[in-house]
């Protein structure tokens, strides 16, 4: 199965990546080749504690990389809509509603 370009897959960097996925795999997907050694070596092991990142799946000999991308959207703001600038003009903050 060979997969398939689409611009949708332009800012993912796990679409080439299989369903379940090495932890370098990731990082590589994540920081980059230069830097994913180090990134499994100093970054990983404070991400694998903390909640909602997907543990090693043991069958599959892999993090399933649907839930590394999940979990990255919300480290990132992505799944809140948090991301980029506001639109609009820039206005002065109050704490009342008018």
């Amino acid at each position: 199965m060979t997969l398939k370009h689409s611009p949708a897959n332009d800012n993912d960097p796990f679409w080439r990546l299989p369903m379940f996925a090495k932890d370098l795999e990731l990082a590589e997907a994540i920081v980059g080749k230069s830097e994913a050694a180090k990134w499994v070596k100093e970054r990983l092991p404070t991400l694998a504690v903390k909640p909602g990142f997907p543990p090693v799946d043991a069958f599959h000999g892999g993090r399933p990389v649907p839930l590394v991308r999940m979990f990255y959207q919300s480290y990132l703001g992505v799944a809140t809509g948090m991301v980029g600038s506001p639109d609009g003009e820039e206005g002065q903050w109050s704490r009342l509603r008018q």
